[in-house]
């Protein structure tokens, strides 16, 4: 599942670079793992130790790279720090890191449970930030590297039903193409992949596969990952895999806001 195109690593003074993928147990991390395996030594972390521990000895079996497993929950504030206190531990480096761990709850704010909310922002919103703040010194320091922050296309608009995933979305959107333009000429690049709806266990753990929004069609998790990870390789700043999923894009931005917030509104209804 090598990426065409691609060849070695972006150092060329050492065999391969590192990878830190978060939420690498399934869904996008997932097929991020198995594309960057080829090329890349890599760092995965979620909550289900099994399933990564699986997915280490699968790539190991099949590309012969190292894959280090570092079960952590990014609910937990601490997380972040502890997953980069055990890669120094290891002496590893983070050449690459990828921001991909996230979810979503659907309902209507007022009568959401609010620890789900405030989860929800540790993980999407917090926990990212923390990383890559962690992992930006040494980069700049070796004046190279690549951060990918997976957001969605939720982010361009207000989500009724969604209200807070549509927002912490909109802010890692925000935080990608502001920080990828301080980082200008720096060696380091940050890319912000926008999918639309994804073929993944998201849905079903937001609650919303019967809402206009994911009856409508699902992109495969793997075209996802692959269009990220290119755009990730080429230091693209923004990432909107598939077609129709650009052109409603470009209609929200033509589009008077309140009409945009109606219509979000409505296909995050149930069919």
């Amino acid at each position: 599942m090598a990426l065409p195109g691609y060849i070695g690593s972006m150092n060329p003074a050492k065999k391969r670079d590192t990878a830190l993928i978060t939420g690498a147990s399934s869904g996008i991390g997932y097929d991020l793992a198995q594309l960057m395996a080829p090329d890349f030594d890599l760092v995965v972390t979620a909550r289900n130790q099994k399933k990564l521990e699986q997915l280490a000895q699968e790539l190991e079996s099949r590309h012969h790279g190292r894959v280090h497993v570092i079960p952590n929950d990014l609910v937990r504030p601490q997380a972040p720090a502890e997953i980069f206190a055990e890669i120094f531990r290891r002496g590893l480096q983070v050449d690459a890191l990828v921001n991909n761990a996230g979810f979503g709850t659907y309902g209507k704010f007022d009568s959401a449970k609010p620890q789900d909310q405030l989860d929800m922002i540790q993980v999407n919103v917090t926990a990212l930030t923390h990383l890559t703040r962690l992992a930006l010194p040494a980069m700049l320091q070796r004046k190279r590297g690549r951060i990918l922050n997976v957001a969605s296309t939720a982010g361009f608009q207000p989500g009724p039903l969604m209200a807070v995933y549509y927002a912490t979305k909109a802010y890692v959107i925000s935080f990608s193409e502001a920080i990828a333009s301080e980082l200008k000429g720096t060696g380091v690049t940050v890319t912000c992949l926008c999918p639309g709806p994804t073929a993944t266990e998201f849905a079903a753990r937001a609650d919303m596969e019967k809402s206009r929004l994911f009856m409508l069609g699902r992109m495969r998790s793997e075209d996802v990952a692959r269009a990220g990870l290119k755009g990730m390789l080429r230091g693209k700043r923004l990432v909107i895999p598939g077609a129709m999923n650009k052109m409603i894009m470009q209609s929200v931005r033509l589009t008077p806001r309140k009409a945009v917030t109606a219509i979000a509104g409505r296909m995050n209804a149930s069919s």
